[in-house]
């Protein structure tokens, strides 16, 4: 039998558990914190019986990713991991370096299923979704590692957050819990592609997180082609959903808006994007979009973008452009995994001629 790994539990999930075993309610947060102060095992949780610790070493364990690799850029600091999961998968986070802190980018899945045409994470498709500890052991691990303590979290790594809602929201609630990681719900941002009936979902779990959503164009028939999700979910459907969240939440919204060149940055997209979000408690965040070497879209250029943000403006939206960071390390998230398993793949292929010979 697996044993239970504890950086999968809630507060309340793992109380619950500790109860069963016919422990007192104050273990719980004992092992809580121990969890999350970086104990690696049972054992190291000294304030517990011996025997406590022994039959609780046979029932449960503390997950761990491995670091598979780790570039550093030499421009800005920027840190990409790639992480081994025990099953042998690899995911990405990306820690940066900014005057109001460290940020982490963490992914939630291994691959994704959403297709977005730009994307290097969606090449290959959904493998699985990411246990609650698997998500959580990236902020951990990048601490421990750079000995940077992370102030934010952005899920905008491989995979779709809303398409593993329910272990998304367990992280959430450990990393923010005062005994868990204890990092404010407002210095965490979450990125969709437009997953409709989970935005209403997310909007009932009133956590005042920032809702990040993936645009890209405001025309259907355009972000159809950039975004298979818009064929389920089409842009009517998603700003219906946005303004609830708005009404629910009061929280503002980001709008990411991957800027690429001759198809989402002409005058007519952004009167568009002004007719969609005028009045809205919304700030819209052009992206260069990164090169990838099986797609053909190509970034705008820095004047086109320039352009593009001051026509905005003007029509009365709030707008920032992204500053690239860790561009000689391919900071995407996507790009590692897949030159790593194209390695792999290789090297799997020259062992089978061998054996073959």
């Amino acid at each position: 039998m697996d044993k239970l790994d504890l950086k999968d539990l809630t507060f309340e999930e793992l109380s619950g558990w500790v109860a069963s075993l016919g422990e007192k309610p104050f273990r719980a947060k004992q092992i809580f914190q121990w969890v999350y102060r970086g104990a690696h095992s049972v054992s190291e949780m000294t304030d517990l019986s011996k025997g406590l610790r022994e039959k609780l070493d046979g029932l449960c364990e503390i997950g761990h990713l491995e670091i598979e690799r780790k570039l550093v850029s030499k421009l800005d600091g920027t840190i990409k991991y790639l992480f081994r999961l025990r099953d042998g998968n690899l995911i990405e986070s990306v820690l940066m370096s900014y005057k109001h802190g460290n940020t982490l980018c963490v992914s939630s899945q291994v691959g994704c299923r959403m297709g977005c045409r730009f994307c290097a994470s969606t090449i290959g498709g959904l493998l699985r979704s990411l246990t609650p500890s698997e998500i959580i052991d990236q902020v951990m691990k990048a601490e421990e590692d750079s000995g940077h303590k992370i102030s934010n979290i952005v899920m905008m790594g491989i995979g779709e957050p809303l398409d593993n809602y329910d272990n998304v929201i367990k992280f959430l609630k450990n990393v923010n819990h005062k005994d868990g990681l204890n990092i404010g719900y407002r210095h965490i941002s979450l990125s969709t592609c437009g997953v409709v009936d989970r935005i209403y979902d997310l909007a009932e779990e009133n956590l005042p997180i920032t809702l990040s959503i993936s645009l890209h164009s405001p025309f259907d028939e355009e972000r159809r082609k950039l975004m298979p999700v818009d064929v389920q979910f089409p842009l009517p459907s998603l700003m219906e959903a946005l303004k609830a969240y708005l009404n629910a939440t009061g929280r503002r919204i980001s709008v990411e808006y991957a800027m690429i060149r001759g198809v989402n940055d002409t005058k007519a997209c952004a009167e568009e994007l002004a007719k969609l979000f005028g009045g809205m408690l919304v700030h819209i965040n052009l992206i260069p979009v990164n090169n990838v070497a099986e797609r053909d879209f190509e970034k705008s250029g820095a004047k086109q973008i320039r352009q593009f943000q001051e026509r905005l403006m003007k029509l009365g939206l709030s707008v920032t452009v992204r500053r690239e960071l860790g561009s000689d390390i391919n900071a995407a998230c996507g790009q590692l995994r897949k030159a790593v398993l194209e390695e792999e793949k290789r090297e799997q292929n020259k062992l089978a001629e061998v054996k073959q010979k």
